[in-house]
């Protein structure tokens, strides 16, 4: 399981992570990373994640939802 800080990292802090990205909560919008943490918080169980990956997918093109889909599987890779 992935830590971060003290804390293991849960599909509802990964879904939080992904709603950050997503309305730019700690800089600008970025719906690459939104996506990414989407999809690693549905593989993990959180099921509003897969909705709302579905939801901005549509606001992507097809290579920055591929680009997302690395990122995700980077990130499983090494946690």
């Amino acid at each position: 399981m992935a830590i971060i800080g003290e804390k293991a990292v849960t599909a509802d802090i990964l879904f939080q992570m992904g709603l950050d990205s997503a309305c730019g909560r700690h800089g600008a919008t970025d719906l690459i990373t939104a996506h990414k943490w989407f999809n690693i918080a549905a593989l993990k169980g959180n099921k509003d994640a897969a909705r709302y990956r579905k939801e901005i997918s549509g606001e992507m093109s097809t290579s920055e939802i591929a680009e997302a889909q690395r990122s995700a599987r980077e990130w499983l890779s090494m946690h």
